[in-house]
C-alpha cells in the first residue's frame, strides 16, 4: 500500500510556486522553492489527511502515474493510521482488537493520527491483517 500524492507545483510570479493536490482539491499550500513546497505540502497533506479520518470521510486513494507531479507522503503517525485503516479494509474495529487480543479502544488509537504506535503493535497489527510491515528512509 502506498500513501505517497501526486501534488503538482504551479510557478507563481514573480517567484514560488503554488503546490496543489490532485486527490485532495482541499489541501493546498505553497513553496519558494521545491524543498519549501517539499516540505509544505508534506504538513498540509498530513493535516487534511488527519482531518479525513478523524471526521470518518473518506480518504481517497492516490492517482498513480500522474505526469509531472511530485509524489508526497504525510507524517508517520498519519501514515501508520491510514495503513492500519486501509489493511482493515471492511473488518470491524471489534475483528481487530480480537486478532490482537486486545480491547477496542487500544485497537481504535492504531488508526488515531495523533496517536504515535510502537513498531511491535504495527507489526503485530500487519500480520493480524494479513500484510507484512516494511520501513523505508526517503
Amino acid at each position: 500500500m502506498d500513501v505517497h500524492y501526486p501534488a503538482v507545483y504551479e510557478p507563481q510570479e514573480p517567484s514560488g510556486f503554488f503546490v496543489r493536490f490532485i486527490d485532495l482539491p482541499e489541501a493546498v499550500t505553497q513553496g519558494e522553492d521545491l524543498d519549501a513546497c517539499a516540505f509544505n505540502g508534506a504538513e498540509v497533506l498530513s493535516l487534511v489527511l488527519e482531518e479525513h479520518v478523524e471526521s470518518g470521510r473518506d480518504i481517497p486513494a492516490p492517482t498513480q502515474g500522474f505526469r509531472d507531479a511530485h509524489y508526497l507522503a504525510p507524517d508517520a503517525k498519519v501514515q501508520a493510521a491510514l495503513l492500519v485503516r486501509l489493511a482493515r479494509g471492511e473488518r470491524s474495529l471489534a475483528e481487530l482488537a480480537r486478532a490482537l487480543d486486545t480491547s477496542w479502544p487500544a485497537a481504535k488509537r492504531l488508526e488515531d493520527p495523533r496517536h504515535w504506535p510502537s513498531l511491535k503493535q504495527l507489526d503485530k497489527a500487519a500480520a493480524a491483517l494479513g500484510k507484512r510491515l516494511v520501513l523505508a528512509f526517503e
